[in-house]
């Protein structure tokens, strides 16, 4: 695990900190939702793991980790970013550790990494099954369970939010491993009531981050009622309101936030 492109400003009392998950590339969620955050008060730390961006299609984004802490650090926040591969199981643990030795305890834990490779029940390899419920399932319930085990601040602040999809057909090992992450999360909302965090899933329906064909987005659009993909601002415009005052009522849901798509 290493740390890099950590701002130099003063933590503030004042800022709640939020750990975002899975902020390796400036195109993706997690990076739309740490600016959002950012842009309303929160200190960010965020982990990424470059070795999965380099399997997939789109590669590893030259820069990206340093681009996103600074366009945060732009916004006003105080920065942390962490590379780790949350598939070992101490990963958590020590993404903490970094965390709160940089920045201080972490008001809202907002779970954006994912292990996402297609492949369909006749074709999942065991070795790619056992990766996506490490990444995906395991890792989030250890994250939950340090923040939970760590949570220090005021009563009714605490948050988790977990990005999850509804993918399967083709996809079965992401989909199995987004559903078991979809039960860790709202069992945090009943078991982690005691220290006031709401638990919530967030499904975002098909964002282009970089990973769709020109068929497949064609197809989406025309699926979508109000025409057009989602982007990652509109997942972090939901993802904010949840992590304010305002959207502390709400608990334990899995919410959709995909422009109406059927």
């Amino acid at each position: 695990m290493t740390t890099s492109a950590d701002s130099s400003r003063a933590v503030s009392a004042s800022r709640p900190l939020a750990l975002v998950t899975g902020v390796g590339r400036t195109v993706g969620i997690g990076a739309g939702i740490a600016a959002q955050l950012a842009d309303s008060g929160w200190d960010i730390a965020f982990s990424y793991w470059n070795p999965y961006d380099a399997r997939m299609a789109w590669g590893v984004e030259d820069g990206a980790v340093e681009a996103v802490s600074a366009d945060l650090a732009g916004r006003g926040a105080a920065t942390a970013a962490i590379e780790a591969d949350l598939a070992e199981v101490d990963a958590a643990a020590r993404v903490f550790d970094v965390v709160e030795r940089r920045l201080g305890p972490v008001t809202a834990l907002v779970m954006c990494h994912c292990e996402s490779v297609d492949s369909g029940l006749l074709d999942t390899s065991v070795e790619s099954f056992d990766r996506h419920f490490a990444v995906n399932a395991r890792a989030s319930w250890l994250l939950v369970r340090e923040f939970g085990r760590r949570f220090t601040r005021a009563h009714g602040t605490g948050r988790i939010i977990a990005l999850t999809s509804d993918h399967t057909v083709g996809n079965l090992p992401y989909g199995a491993s987004k559903g078991a992450l979809d039960r860790i999360t709202q069992a945090a909302a009943r078991e982690l009531a005691h220290l006031g965090v709401t638990a919530n899933v967030v499904n975002p329906g098909p964002v282009d981050t970089g990973w769709m064909t020109d068929g497949l987005r064609d197809d989406l659009v025309a699926q979508t009622p109000l025409g057009r993909l989602g982007t990652p601002r509109d997942t972090a415009h939901l993802v904010d309101f949840l992590c304010s005052p305002r959207g502390q009522w709400i608990n334990g849901q899995l919410l959709y936030s995909n422009g109406g798509l059927a």
